[in-house]
C-alpha cells in the first residue's frame, strides 16, 4: 500500500469574504515529486500555508505523515523543509549563524559537510552577513535551510526564483538527489519547464480549486495531439474542418494539425490525399497549463 505523505480532504481557506481554496482534495505519495501549478493568487502559497498550519481553513482536513496538521503539526512539521515564495531572513546574521540557529530551533544536529557541500555546489559564501547578500544568494540560502538536514519532505515554493541560469540546475538536481532518496517533494514553480522536468505528478490549481491531477507524460499525452503530415497532392484549405480539430500551418508539401478529438476522421480523410509521411511534434507541459487556463 502507497503511503500518503500529503493528504487533504476539502480544504477550504477564505480571506474574509475572499475565497484563498475551496475543496482542496491531493495526495502526495511517498518518494515523489509533486509539481503544484498556477498562477499567481490561484491557490499555491494558500494550499502550502495550510499544510504547515500558518494559516487554519474554514472547512476540511490536511495531513502530513499521517498527523493531522493541525492538532499533531508540531511533530509533523519536524520531518519538514520549507522554503517560502516570499523569504524572509535575520539579514544582521552571517549566513552560517542562520544556518546554526535555524538547526538550533528544529532541535536536531544536521550533517555539516552536507551543509557545507550544499553551499559549495551553490557558490555561497556563508561567512557574509546576510543583508550584504543579492536577492540570488538570498535565495541560496533559503535552499540551504530546506535542504540541509535532509528532510522526508520538501515544501518549495518556487525555489529557483532570483537565480541565475547554472544555479537553476543545481536546484533541480538537489530534487532529483531528495527523490533518489527516497524522500518526497512539493513543489511549486511558475516555470513549467522545470516542473516537466522534475516531477512526477502535477497538479493544476485555477481559482482555489483543483482542475487536474495526473503525471505529467500522461498529462501531455491526453490533452491534444500535433501532427505534421506531409502530402502528395496538398489538401484544401477546408478538407480537415472537423470537430476537435485545428489547423495551424501548411506549406507547399505539408499541414500542420491539432487535434484534441476525430483523430480517425483526420486519417481517414489524410489517407485520400496521398499520405507521405507523419510526424509527431511533442506538446509541451505550458501549452497543456495554457489551455486549462484558456490560451490558444
Amino acid at each position: 500500500m502507497t503511503e500518503n505523505v500529503i493528504e487533504t480532504k476539502g480544504l477550504t481557506v477564505y480571506y474574509g469574504r475572499q475565497r484563498g481554496i475551496l475543496n482542496v482534495d491531493l495526495t502526495v505519495q511517498k518518494g515523489e515529486v509533486y509539481g503544484f501549478l498556477g498562477p499567481n493568487g490561484a491557490g499555491k502559497t494558500t494550499t502550502q500555508r495550510a499544510l504547515l498550519d500558518v494559516i487554519r481553513p474554514v472547512s476540511g482536513q490536511a495531513w502530513l505523515f499521517g498527523l493531522d496538521c493541525q492538532k499533531e503539526g508540531v511533530t509533523a512539521r519536524q520531518r519538514v523543509g520549507y522554503l517560502p515564495g516570499e523569504l524572509s531572513l535575520y539579514e544582521n546574521m552571517k549566513a552560517y549563524q542562520f544556518f546554526d540557529t535555524v538547526e538550533a530551533m528544529r532541535g536536531k544536529n544536521g550533517d555539516k559537510s552536507y551543509r557545507e557541500a550544499i553551499c559549495q555546489r551553490l557558490n555561497l559564501d556563508t561567512g557574509r552577513k546576510i543583508r550584504e547578500y543579492s536577492r540570488g544568494n538570498k535565495q541560496k540560502v533559503g535552499v540551504v535551510v530546506a535542504f540541509m538536514n535532509k528532510p522526508d519532505l520538501l515544501i518549495l515554493d518556487e525555489p529557483t526564483s532570483g537565480l541565475d541560469p547554472l544555479v537553476q540546475q543545481t536546484v533541480l538536481e538537489l530534487v532529483r538527489e531528495a527523490k533518489a532518496d527516497g524522500r518526497t517533494v512539493f513543489f511549486s514553480s511558475h516555470i513549467l519547464s522545470e516542473v516537466q522536468e522534475v516531477c512526477d505528478r502535477v497538479g493544476i490549481i485555477r481559482d482555489g480549486q483543483l482542475v487536474a491531477t495526473e503525471r505529467v507524460e500522461t498529462l501531455i499525452k491526453q490533452q491534444f495531439k500535433r501532427l505534421r503530415l506531409s502530402f502528395g497532392a496538398l489538401p484544401p484549405a477546408d478538407a480537415f474542418a472537423l470537430d476537435g480539430v485545428t489547423e495551424t500551418a501548411r506549406d507547399e508539401q505539408s499541414v500542420t494539425l491539432e487535434i484534441r478529438e476525430n483523430l480517425n476522421g483526420v486519417l481517414r480523410t489524410a489517407v485520400t490525399y496521398h499520405v507521405l509521411d507523419i510526424d509527431t511534434i511533442p506538446v509541451t507541459l505550458e501549452e497543456v497549463f495554457l489551455a486549462y487556463y484558456g490560451g490558444k
